[in-house]
Parts: C-alpha cells; sequence; structure tokens
C-alpha cells in the first residue's frame, strides 16, 4: 500500500434542500438530511440530488490513506513518533498542540525522515 498516489473514489456534491433556490439563500451550503414529507430530495428524485449512503463510501483499503499513498497518524507528541514508519506513515500534528511541541514534533520527524502534512510554509521575507 505504501508509495505511489492514491485515487480514491469520487462521489456527488451533497448539496442542502434548497440550498439555491434564491440569489443570495440565507442557507449555508452544508448537507443536512432533508425531512420535510413532501421533499423531493428525500423521496431521491434524481433532479432533487444526491444523498449521502453508504454506497458512496470507498473500498476499506483507501479509506483513511493521504493521497501521497501514506497513512495519516494524528501526532500530539513526539513520543508517539517513536513507533511509526517513514514508508507508511505520515503525521499530522494536532491543532492543539502549542508552537514550543510543535517544533519539537517538527525536528525529531524531520531526523527519522517522516513526512509532516501540516508543516507551517517557510518564511519568505516579506512582509
Amino acid at each position: 500500500m505504501a508509495g505511489g498516489k492514491i485515487k480514491k473514489k469520487g462521489h456527488p456534491r451533497f448539496k442542502r434542500p434548497n440550498v439555491g433556490r434564491t440569489k443570495r439563500s440565507r442557507l449555508k451550503d452544508v448537507w443536512r438530511r432533508p425531512r420535510g414529507t413532501g421533499n423531493k430530495q428525500r423521496q431521491k428524485l434524481k433532479q432533487a440530488g444526491a444523498l449521502p449512503s453508504i454506497g458512496y463510501r470507498n473500498p476499506g483499503g483507501v479509506r483513511g490513506v493521504h493521497p501521497s499513498g501514506l497513512r495519516e497518524v494524528l501526532v500530539y507528541n513526539p513520543e508517539q513518533l517513536g513507533s511509526l514508519n517513514k514508508e507508511v506513515h505520515a503525521v499530522r500534528i494536532a491543532s492543539s498542540v502549542g508552537a514550543q511541541k510543535r517544533r519539537q514534533i517538527l525536528e525529531t520527524a524531520d531526523k527519522l525522515g517522516l513526512r509532516v502534512l501540516n508543516r507551517p510554509a517557510t518564511n519568505t521575507g516579506k512582509r
């Protein structure tokens, strides 16, 4: 599984019912299940748009795999990097990790040759 790029199965963009009905809709374009008795999308009429269902799920082999072909692992501290394999795993630093520990994780990952997916952008020198 390690190595080459992964192409997951596609699925349609699941749109909230009636989201495009007015020019400036007050509805946000986030999925909400249609529950109305007369709702065409709930009735699964083709022109009303697709509903999320189990049939759109990706095969188990590619689920949780980054497009680079590596399995994503969420890391909270540098000690968690010791058990990872650079051919199989890619590191994503948790958002709750502070700056000091983030620096330590980045240094340890560089030593071990692990790929960090949310590495901060390098300073370009521009203000």
